[in-house]
């Protein structure tokens, strides 16, 4: 719980019928093939990638040799490349020879390129105090490291060894002592292998890497091949430790390797994992007990002279603890809180706990000496102390505080406080992080079997419902202090007078505590689902719908689904409504439109099941939003009329809110932008009237953008500059993200490219930093515009192929289109620019958008298309 830098990693050619100039072929075709998909030039894509039109010309030649894994990235992503098609990509660039193009960036000094502008995660947990031993198997993983004969596959070391011997000390020591050999971080999970309720699934961790690795939730695939085939595209070329803690079995393992040898992989198991030996070429270290003197040397770190003044005792106890690490550590941290007893009365104590509990077995299983020693320490802690310890082993989650403590354990904050500090003092439990804490895995198993043998079953159940009931509370407390919740799906919970609650007054306290606590949060829905609390189950779904639809999407899957699943088994129409509701939204972000559509559906048949007015209402709405986003403008005003007249028909004001927002800004897509304003004034009234603040912000964004329409462009920075206000205000940076993106165009009209080039790139790495990919590509539109705007036709190109090679959504694919088309006119390439404005005026008429106009002015003033074949483009 300092070498010298690494060479560059060698890669041989792969046997099989392609050969190197097979795949250089196939490389190129795919680059080609790409490029002319997004009817992209070769200067457009070199424009938008960075990279020399040279260099792509000479890629799609088959002239190159092997790509470097920094270009192969920037042309993935300009070509909007994801799951296993994005692999396929990557992959079949890495064969080749190791030419380099001389107008390529050089390599970094581990000899693989920098990882430009790419988080760099350092995950480890803090190195371990006293470290003893272990020399061999340390110079073992640093002989890993130093072989530079090793084959393209990937370098693993799996430490093997029982519970408690100290692997994963050693995997984190080692780690820590070579950092500078992995410049582009580390990844770290502990896989709670041997955790029979929670071990952590391969596509939950593959979702946590990701997100480490900077991929936005809406970029993450659900399923767990095409995870996992993202995951080692996005490790191509990069130098990382990954370290796998606590793995059951291989198949625990398998998807979370890369597929590039520039990684090393340390995985900790009790298991020996021959299949991963076998198949995957795994370097096996086995871990034993730790050697007499290496124990009496551990000791004497931790409980200091009183070792040397009675050898004999220490040696003595050093075999009572089996030579384990875990063990010898419980062990001399009772001698150090008990400084005036001789260490030999010490050992006679253990002896005789030993000897009573006869709990070494006959086999001499050193996990025997191991319960043995816990038992020794036991005894020795307050009776408040051992009864949070026992408790504790009912938390289904990663870690703990002490306000979820105290509601486990029934006492107060400074009682919990006090039994935390206590059992950290004797390492039944370690620091996670600031005021948090968790057990190793073998604590919280013996744990949970003291609990059973000395609580009743009724003070346990009693028990987990008040840290399920404490959860629940706060969670609700949290939202609604962000006012993430409306009436309708709030649940109604009181919290127990007795359960103590963190101070969450303010925007930003119930935002960490939502963060921090959401492991927890998410590891609740799926014990409370499947232990007998399916009703905490379905309230958490409802609590946390509109936080986990701010970003969190891996998490409100997880959540929703086990909802969903809890209310099924309990025959809960309801439950199913709002959980199919919430897969529905969560499906729509990630733009799954096909899937998000069918859970509304399912969700629209629960709710007239259910005789929720409210409910199919909601289905009404969201439905609109997908129309929306697919460009069916009018069918997406259809909806929110529909919802509306649900709304008025219930007197659910927020409700009537949101649908007429959403209508009007689908009569805002249609250009009718009076109506649209219209409607937007009627819904900012009535989010003000429920004090519903980021709806009231939603509105002022989109009527500022109505204004805009209308030419009323200084009434629309007024509105955009008050829709930011209350962003900030809420502490709510994806809406901020928007505001600026508003005042933004706003300010390119008002004659002020600069300022709007300013607010678009503020704009544009807020919607980065929350994986707001629709954000994203109107930022760079706005930013191609305001470049225009400022007389840098070559800047605006780039913005707006980039947007181009990104964007899904119609109607931002066609202005991505325009802009390039102004672009390459000022630039005097009238054949691109025709190119780009026959784009774009075919999908605003397929969209029935008014700018459909504009664009064909545009083209008409071209005038006749001179007679040249389309290889002229490139």
């Amino acid at each position: 719980m300092g070498t010298a830098p690494v060479g560059p990693m060698r890669r041989s050619s792969p046997s099989g019928c392609w050969g190197r100039h097979g795949k250089d072929r196939m490389f190129s075709a795919q680059v080609r093939a790409h490029r002319r998909r997004l009817g992209m030039t070769q200067e457009d894509l070199a424009a938008t990638t960075g990279v020399s039109v040279r260099t792509i010309r000479n890629l799609e030649a088959g002239q190159t040799g092997r790509a470097r894994p920094a270009t192969v990235r920037r042309l993935a992503d300009a070509f909007a490349l994801s799951g296993t098609e994005r692999d396929r990509f990557c992959q079949s660039a890495l064969d080749g020879t190791d030419q380099r193009p001389a107008d390529e960036a050089p390599t970094s000094a581990a000899g693989t390129p920098p990882a430009h502008g790419r988080p760099v995660p350092a995950q480890l947990p803090a190195d371990v105090a006293g470290f003893v031993g272990r020399t061999d198997q340390l110079r073992q993983l640093t002989k890993l490291l130093d072989d530079d004969d090793r084959p393209t596959a990937v370098v693993i070391a799996a430490i093997a060894g029982t519970a408690g011997v100290g692997k994963t000390a050693l995997a984190v020591h080692w780690a820590h002592q070579t950092l500078d050999r992995f410049p582009d971080g580390q990844l770290y999970v502990n896989l709670r292998g041997y955790d029979p309720d929670q071990p952590a699934t391969p596509a939950e961790v593959l979702a946590q890497f990701l997100t480490a690795l900077g991929v936005p939730g809406t970029d993450i695939p659900a399923d767990l091949d095409e995870r996992a085939a993202r995951y080692r595209t996005e490790l191509t070329g990069r130098r990382l430790l990954i370290a796998l803690d606590n793995a059951a079995t291989v198949d625990q393992v398998r998807p979370l390797l890369p597929g590039t040898g520039s990684c090393l992989v340390v995985v900790t198991s009790r298991d020996s994992l021959a299949g991963l030996v076998a198949v995957n070429g795994a370097h096996r270290l086995d871990l034993d007990l730790l050697p007499p003197a290496d124990a009496i040397t551990l000791l004497r770190r931790l409980i200091g002279h009183r070792v040397d003044v009675d050898p004999d005792a220490a040696t003595t106890l050093a075999t009572q603890c089996a030579h384990l690490p875990l063990a010898l550590r419980i062990a001399a941290e009772l001698a150090v809180a008990r400084p005036t007893t001789p260490l030999a009365e010490l050992v006679m104590e253990l002896a005789d706990q030993q000897h009573r509990l006869d709990l070494l077995a006959a086999d001499g299983d050193p996990r025997a000496a191991v319960t043995a020693v816990f038992s020794w320490s036991m005894r020795h802690l307050p009776a408040d102390a051992a009864r949070t310890f026992r408790l504790l082993g009912l938390h289904p989650g990663p870690d703990i505080d002490a306000y979820a403590t105290a509601a486990l354990t029934d006492t107060s904050l400074s009682q919990a406080r006090l039994a935390l500090d206590r059992l950290a003092r004797a390492h039944l439990v370690h620091p996670t992080g600031p005021a948090r804490y968790g057990m190793h895995d073998l604590l919280r198993a013996y744990a949970t079997t003291l609990t059973a043998e000395h609580d009743a079953d009724a003070d346990r159940r009693a028990a987990s419902t008040r840290l399920f009931d404490y959860y629940l509370v706060t969670a609700a407390a949290a939202t609604q202090q962000l006012r993430l919740v409306d009436a309708h799906s709030r649940p109604g919970t009181a919290a127990p007078a007795t359960t103590p609650t963190p101070d969450l007054t303010g925007p930003g306290a119930a935002r960490r505590w939502l963060d921090t606590e959401r492991p927890c949060l998410v590891a609740a829905a799926a014990h409370t689902a499947t232990h007998g609390w399916p009703v905490h189950t379905v309230q958490l779904s409802m609590t946390l719908y509109r936080y986990l639809e701010s970003g969190h999407y891996i998490d409100a899957l997880t959540i929703h689904t086990h909802a969903r699943d809890a209310a099924r088994q309990t025959g809960d129409l309801a439950g199913q409504a709002h959980a199919q509701l919430g897969l529905g939204t969560t499906n729509g972000r990630l733009d799954r439109l096909e899937l998000a559509t069918e859970h509304f559906v399912q969700a629209s048949a629960l709710f007239q099941q259910a005789g929720d007015l409210v409910g199919q209402a909601r289905v009404l709405t969201n439905l609109g939003v997908v129309e929306d986003h697919r460009g069916f403008y009018q069918a997406a005003a259809d909806r929110s009329e529909q919802a509306l007249a649900l709304y008025r028909q219930t007197s659910h004001t927020t409700g009537e809110a949101i649908a007429l927002h959403n209508l009007g800004v689908a009569e805002d897509h249609l250009g009718r932008h009076q109506a649209a304003a219209d409607h937007l004034e009627q819904a900012l009234a009535l989010y003000r009237q429920t004090s519903h603040t980021i709806g009231e912000a939603m509105a002022l964004h989109n009527l500022g953008l109505a204004e805009m329409g209308l030419g009323r462009y200084q009434e629309a920075a007024d509105r955009q500059e008050q829709a930011l206000a209350l962003y900030r205000q809420a502490g709510y940076p994806r809406g901020e993200a928007w505001a600026l993106f508003g005042l933004g165009s706003v300010q390119t009209h008002l004659g002020r490219p600069e300022q709007a080039i300013a607010l678009h790139r503020q704009a544009l790495t807020l919607f980065r930093e929350s994986g707001e990919r629709g954000g994203e590509i109107r930022a760079l539109n706005g930013l191609g515009e305001a470049a225009l705007a400022a007389g840098r036709p070559a800047d605006a190109l780039t913005h707006h192929i980039t947007a181009l090679s990104t964007s899904v959504i119609p109607d931002q694919q066609a202005r991505a289109h325009t802009g390039a088309g102004r672009a390459h006119h000022l630039l005097g390439d009238l054949v691109r620019a025709r190119h780009h404005y026959e784009h774009a005026l075919a999908l605003h008429t397929r969209l029935g958008s008014p700018d459909a106009d504009d664009v064909a002015a545009r083209l008409a003033a071209l005038g006749a298309p001179p007679r040249t074949g389309d290889d002229q483009r490139d």
